[in-house]
């Protein structure tokens, strides 16, 4: 059980853990934090949150478990605002999605990764955010990876393992490294493509008619690329090395699927789309 649940930075995924957490009665008072003082008024409309400050070491006084759901570049300073002030009994988390750089946040601005801090990552979101898209059933047999570090204490882990639980998710642990290069395949980079692709027709000379005569197929490839901006900018600074070495190797495999299609060789191409489409086909089941 929360006591108190500080959550800094109240939007989709912060938001959304509030009201599974509240509505599994496994907290009691949720003080929420954010510069956007519209954005903290909606959340206490909307019942996420009983009140709110706008800095965070007011927030996170007398909490015993804290969120921290601040873009990537935002860390640090969030790390060393609060790292004083924090009670004796808390337990604070992340919702980052690269963890290195986090840890190395954590680190800078603390000496050493404190044993209080347990990184996290939710593999759940939407396009959307703020307050607003926030909503109670977001973790539902999602997975969330956590990547303790060897200062990690145990009770700490096991407090945020047990609440993602309650929230619906299947918790899963690994190295912070393993963890950058997944999330760098799997997420980051399809992120960069939509953002590109979506990009690069609009520069064309006719873009409008591109998009008017855009199919589903479109529009369900490109929905990531309606993501926030500035935290897909400091995802992709922040997990440089691993998102450069799997974009390296898809431009290499890019550049076969032109020259297949440059030689006009079909069973190239078949054989191509035959085992992504068995690859995709597994993954979907």
């Amino acid at each position: 059980m929360i006591r108190r649940l500080a959550i800094i930075g109240v939007g989709l995924i912060g938001g959304s853990l509030a009201l599974a957490l509240r509505r599994a009665g496994y907290c009691g008072e949720v003080i929420g934090c954010g510069r956007g003082v519209a954005n903290l008024d909606e959340a206490v409309r909307l019942g996420i949150i009983d009140r709110y400050e706008t800095d965070p070491a007011q927030a996170v006084q007398g909490a015993d478990f804290v969120v921290l759901a601040v873009p990537l570049g935002a860390m640090q300073d969030t790390f060393a605002v609060i790292r004083d002030v924090l009670a004796a009994d808390a337990v604070v988390t992340d919702v980052g999605s690269a963890k290195g750089s986090v840890v190395a946040a954590a680190r800078a601005a603390c000496g050493e990764v404190p044993p209080w801090f347990v990184p996290g990552h939710p593999i759940a979101g939407t396009e959307r955010s703020g307050a607003t898209a926030a909503f109670a059933e977001l973790f539902q047999g999602r997975r969330v990876i956590l990547t303790p570090t060897a200062t990690t204490a145990d009770d700490a882990r096991r407090r945020v393992r047990a609440a993602w639980e309650v929230a619906g998710a299947v918790v899963e642990e690994m190295p912070v490294e393993h963890h950058d290069e997944v999330l760098a395949a799997t997420s980051h980079l399809p992120h960069m493509l939509a953002f590109t692709l979506v990009e690069s027709l609009s520069r064309m000379s006719d873009s409008d008619e591109i998009f008017r005569y855009a199919a589903g197929g479109f529009r369900d490839f490109t929905r990531i690329a309606s993501s926030d901006p500035v935290m897909w900018r400091d995802i992709a600074l922040a997990n440089r090395d691993a998102l450069l070495t799997v974009t390296q190797r898809y431009r290499r495999d890019l550049d076969e699927l032109m020259d297949a299609i440059a030689r006009g060789d079909g069973q190239a191409l078949l054989r191509l789309f035959q085992d992504a489409k068995a690859a995709r086909d597994r993954f979907c089941h």
